[in-house]
């Protein structure tokens, strides 16, 4: 055993030895010579390094921290945000609400069981707009008044169906039961007002007056003006005309009271006829006026028709 230990020690040299020679005659360099460089971060390079780290860490854990208290404040949830929910009829939105910018919508509508309210510093201005973006109705409430822009103004009753008020460039309809003016001064009108029915309410008075121009009543079918429980009056102050050109004039009453009709004179006379008579008749002129007689056994109409001389 100690002769092949030492010959396998031997045999090791020589070949150590001829390793050595060989890469002497190469030129080689053995490896145990060559220069160690260190590789990696050392110092204050190492220090930055850890220090942003840590910094990121940081941003990243105080960004988690306002995203979950942003998401806890606002109510986000996967139906909307706080009393801001989208569900498929639309947006859905309770309470006070503010819009900076116009808002582009088809409805508003709310509850059943609350008001809708839209308040603004200057005005509300509604808009709608075709599928050309011109605008083809507007509706404004100002501080000054509410104005309103179509081609045709509806208003309709609670369900829609019935119209009550319309109006476009043409004219103005109403279909309601009644329509009640309440000012002092009643109502004005311009120009003509068509209505199967003019009527004052109870124990008040109905009027229709024209001061400056002339007062025109027409019916296809007629005209009725009637006063169940009181006085009819109809006072003018230059002439009365009642005319028929078809039918006639009928006055149907227990008493029909002419007053303050003029008395005939005797013919050739310019005197008044007597002063004291208790009986008169009615006496007309061929051109229409009546005027009375001192009523005798026989008519007097002839005799004091002098007064037709002057009408």
């Amino acid at each position: 055993m100690e002769q092949s230990a030492t010959l396998n020690i031997e045999n090791l040299k020589i070949t150590q030895e001829q390793f050595i020679l060989a890469s002497q005659s190469l030129h080689l360099q053995r490896p145990g010579c060559e220069a160690v460089y260190p590789v990696g971060l050392y110092g204050w390079r190492k220090r930055c390094l850890y220090f942003f780290l840590l910094l990121l860490l940081v941003t990243m854990i105080v960004n988690l921290a306002l995203t979950v208290w942003i998401i806890k404040v606002m109510n986000f949830s996967t139906g909307g945000m706080g009393r801001l929910q989208l569900n498929r009829d639309g947006l859905h939105l309770e309470g006070v609400s503010e819009f900076q910018m116009p808002l582009y919508v088809s409805e508003i509508q709310s509850r059943k069981d609350s008001l809708l309210v839209l308040r603004s510093e200057r005005n509300v201005t509604l808009n709608a707009r075709n599928h050309q973006g011109q605008l083809t109705g507007q509706l404004t409430v100002g501080p000054e008044g509410v104005e309103a822009q179509c081609q045709r103004l509806e208003v309709r009753s609670r369900d829609g169906g019935r119209l009550l008020f319309s109006a476009d460039e043409e004219q103005i309809t109403m279909t309601t039961e009644k329509f009640t003016v309440t000012g002092s001064e009643g109502a004005v009108f311009g120009h003509s007002v068509e209505t199967p029915l003019i009527q004052a309410k109870t124990s008040e008075d109905l009027r229709l007056e024209s001061p400056t121009r002339t007062l025109t009543l027409e019916a296809p079918r007629g005209v009725e003006v009637s006063a169940g429980a009181g006085t009819l009056k109809i006072s003018s102050r230059k002439d009365l005309q009642l005319e028929s050109t078809e039918g006639e004039i009928l006055l149907d009453a227990d008493s029909v009271r002419l007053e303050n009709l003029p008395l005939g004179l005797h013919a050739g006379s310019t005197g008044q006829a007597p002063g004291k008579q208790a009986v008169y008749e009615v006496c007309v002129c061929p051109s229409g006026k009546i005027y009375l007689s001192p009523a005798e056994s026989v008519s007097t109409c002839q005799a004091m028709s002098s007064i037709c001389l002057w009408s």
